[in-house]
């Protein structure tokens, strides 16, 4: 695991801290080790949720240092890309609930990271920017897709086209984030949500998100007889077992996540 990264588990949620200070910039390593820390969650039956966060009230993530982006190696500049992109890609596909605690500026991948996440919650102090073009780049780390899927392609064109840099309380209005705290107390907060989670079954959880973000395609039509299909599948599980036996006995739920 990169040192560029802390992992902390409690109970059946895990704590990833961005830790690459002054400003918890990403590099090709702590994408990596994102990309690991993931995928390693996913095959444990005990884990059901996810926060990323940061130690800083000053900055979540101002996103890749610059400096690794002052050259001519067009192949360097491919092996960051995919870097950001199979990273964020598998934050995306995380099978529990994944959410981004922001603590102050998220900048580029910064915000990027957050965008791949389930739920977005941020302290007042936050502010949020996709400024690549300002620079003459782009976002590589799916932004250009999951900011025009979750604010709509208009704030998605002020962000990303004319660089305006979003406050907390305009997040919020949006719909980039769903939530405002005060600052200090976005972690204490994001694992309040998390708990909420315990209350689910992970393998109906799996299943909903599935369906939540097939609904980016489109198809609405063909997503009916899914829907149908995945709750029959359920069956096949034993946290529907036991879901419905437990409330039937006024019992507390004890969940297989299988």
């Amino acid at each position: 695991m990169s040192a560029l990264l802390t992992l902390e588990k409690r109970g059946h949620t895990a704590i990833i801290t961005l830790n690459n200070p002054p400003a918890n910039t990403w590099t090709p390593e702590s994408l990596r080790a994102l990309q690991s820390i993931v995928g390693e969650l996913n095959d444990d039956r005990e884990n059901y949720s996810l926060i990323i966060t940061s130690d800083s009230e000053k900055f979540f993530s101002a996103g890749a240092d610059l400096n690794r982006f002052n050259h001519d190696d067009k192949a360097q500049s491919f092996d960051f890309s995919l870097a950001f992109g199979e990273a964020f890609e598998a934050l995306t596909n995380y099978q529990g609930v994944s959410i981004a605690a922001i603590t102050g500026f998220a900048m580029g991948g910064g915000l990027e990271v957050a965008l791949s996440c389930d739920v977005r919650i941020c302290e007042t102090q936050a502010q949020m920017a996709l400024p690549e073009a300002a620079v003459g780049l782009l976002p590589c780390g799916l932004g250009s897709q999951q900011l025009a899927w979750l604010v709509g392609e208009a704030w998605a064109k002020r962000m990303m086209l004319l660089g305006e840099r979003i406050k907390a309380p305009q997040a919020e209005k949006i719909g980039l984030v769903s939530e405002v705290v005060e600052t200090g107390t976005v972690l204490a907060r994001a694992l309040e949500l998390a708990t909420k989670v315990e209350s689910q079954s992970p393998t109906s959880v799996r299943y909903c998100k599935a369906l939540i973000m097939a609904a980016r395609g489109g198809d609405i039509n063909s997503a009916y007889s899914r829907e149908r299909e995945q709750f029959v599948k359920l069956w096949d599980s034993q946290d529907q077992k036991e879901g419905v036996a437990a409330f039937i006995e006024k019992r507390p739920v004890q969940w297989k996540n299988c």
